[in-house]
């Protein structure tokens, strides 16, 4: 890097901050910083979604994979990602929604100590906040190895750097700020993708490398599935990524929650599935040439993007990619520490002190501010300890941490909003949540290390959360504990308008003059002890 590389760096950082205390004045109150109070644009959602989604762990882990395996990083990852996406459109986004219009909550997992018991809630809360701690400490770990590359900065202060800058403008503007920053990074990423896109192709056959690469690439790299990534990792993944981006990671659901109503969550989800469908193919295929460009230095290839926009990229562009990778990773990273804030000051402050369930609206929106700022904190110090022999390496955290134990926290959350599994209670919820985690270290430690060649990666990831799934359903059965209460919830959350009106303009599930406004003709939803409950607002 030279200084106008280092002036377009710098001149990022400062329009992320502007665009944080911009936001500011937008934030009066919880509901403001959390959700947006409900009035965010469906498209700029729809973008903010997409973007919230991944990191720089696209440009060293997912380049790695697409450095020695091809095209199956973007058929194993990306594509399935907005077929689960698509699915959610309708299954997940509307209900989602709904949670903040008629519940009146402003954390994802707020509806659960009524859609289930305190217990319950605690449980996911709690598991789920651990788990982004780690998630994100894999995030921070990934950029500051892009930055040394560049910069010669160590893993430590690349992490400070992007940590702080992260931390001033997510901390003062909220959702709002980290959904603006996001359409700024898009619109950043849009021109370095497709810079690095062009001078890949004017390295190599101009516009027909498009079609004439594939013959020069290593055997197998046009194949769809290769390596550890086979077809049963493709439907495992899919299944999971269902689930996860659809909200079981809580700052996706937060996307859905902030639009205006339940039609408008659809439409945000349908944009997030067409950008994860076109937009990773602009990124990968530079990554596809790369054999043919440079060669790797570390072991799992995750080096060679970086290398790649090095040797091929002028001063002033080569900047630009660098900003491309910083805007993922802060996009994801904001995110995530506004939906933890959400959740520790909504559904665990209030269990762990009695002043909690009483704070002002002043008082809570201090509160949320202060826990964004210790989750980052948190995290950051985590990504010190990434490639340590407790996590290995970033990769290995991102999918099969994140993954594997993703399952059982999202599934009691997601499938509780749907009323087929209204029979499943806290019995189903808690059982299915603990034995999946037992599954989770069960499979990659001591199953692991007891099969020779360990357990293929599909299965390390994929049976936590299909023991999670059956257990929810089969206790649900067995033991059926849906009550008057519990049913009221699901009514709020599932019907879609008073008159009963279904139609939406292009036939999306539709909205009713009562959807979205906390109306309906459900039953009231009860009140328990141990935490904020939705209080009724006045209309107008």
């Amino acid at each position: 890097m030279n200084s106008l590389d280092w002036a377009v760096l710098i001149g990022y950082f400062g329009v992320m901050v502007a665009i944080g205390l911009w936001s500011h004045k937008r934030v009066d109150n919880v509901s403001d910083f959390f959700t947006a109070g409900g009035r965010m644009p469906w498209w700029l959602s729809g973008i903010s979604h997409h973007m919230s989604g991944y990191s720089a762990v696209m440009f060293t882990g997912y380049a790695g994979i697409a450095y020695q395996y091809g095209v199956t990083s973007f058929v194993t990852w990306s594509l399935p990602i907005a077929i689960g996406i698509f699915i959610g459109a309708k299954l997940f986004a509307p209900r989602l929604n709904r949670l903040r219009s008629r519940l009146r909550v402003a954390s994802p997992l707020e509806y659960l100590k009524n859609r289930y018991d305190l217990r319950t809630q605690q449980a996911l809360a709690w598991s789920g906040l651990l788990l982004k701690i780690v998630d994100v400490g894999a995030k921070w770990a990934a950029i500051a190895t892009l930055l040394s590359v560049f910069t010669g900065l160590t893993i430590s202060q690349g992490i400070l750097i992007t940590g702080v800058v992260t931390g001033i403008y997510c901390t003062v503007g909220g959702l709002w700020a980290d959904a603006l920053t996001e359409l700024g990074q898009f619109i950043i990423q849009l021109f370095a993708g497709l810079a690095m896109l062009l001078a890949v192709m004017s390295e190599l056959d101009g516009f027909s490398t498009l079609w004439t690469v594939w013959d020069k690439l290593p055997d197998g790299h046009a194949e769809p599935t290769a390596g550890p990534y086979t077809v049963t990792f493709l439907l495992a993944f899919l299944f999971i990524k269902t689930f996860e981006y659809n909200g079981g990671m809580w700052n996706q659901a937060q996307r859905y929650m902030a639009t205006d109503s339940a039609a408008s969550a659809t439409r945000s989800a349908r944009l997030s599935a067409v950008l994860w469908f076109v937009w990773p193919l602009v990124l990968f295929f530079p990554m596809w040439c790369a054999p043919l460009l440079v060669d790797a230095q570390k072991p799992d290839a995750s080096d060679s993007y970086a290398l790649m926009t090095e040797q091929l990229l002028p001063h002033g562009l080569l900047g630009l990619v660098i900003v491309g990778f910083f805007s993922h990773t802060m996009a994801m990273c904001s995110s995530d520490a506004n939906a933890i804030a959400a959740v520790f000051t909504r559904d665990i402050a209030p269990v762990l002190s009695k002043a909690a369930r009483g704070w002002s609206e002043r008082a809570g929106l201090i509160a949320a501010r202060w826990t964004t700022v210790a989750f980052l904190a948190l995290s950051m110090a985590i990504a010190t300890q990434v490639n340590s022999p407790t996590f290995k390496d970033i990769i290995t955290v991102v999918i099969k941490w994140v993954a594997g134990l993703m399952g059982p926290i999202a599934i009691p959350f997601m499938l509780g909003l749907l009323r087929p599994f209204r029979k499943s209670g806290p019995t189903a919820a808690l059982v299915s949540w603990a034995a999946g985690l037992i599954a989770f270290w069960l499979v990659n430690y001591p199953v692991d290390w007891a099969v020779a060649g360990g357990v293929p990666l599909q299965y390390q990831v994929s049976v936590p959360l299909a023991v999670s799934l059956v257990l929810y359903v089969l206790i649900g059965f067995v033991k059926p504990e849906d009550t008057p209460e519990r049913d009221a919830v699901l009514a709020r959350i599932n019907e879609r308008g008073e008159s009963g009106y279904e139609g939406g303009a292009d036939g999306d599930e539709g909205e009713g003059e009562g959807d979205g406004d906390g109306t309906g003709p459900s039953a009231a939803v009860p009140a328990q002890d141990g935490g904020p409950t939705p209080r009724p607002q006045p209309r107008g």
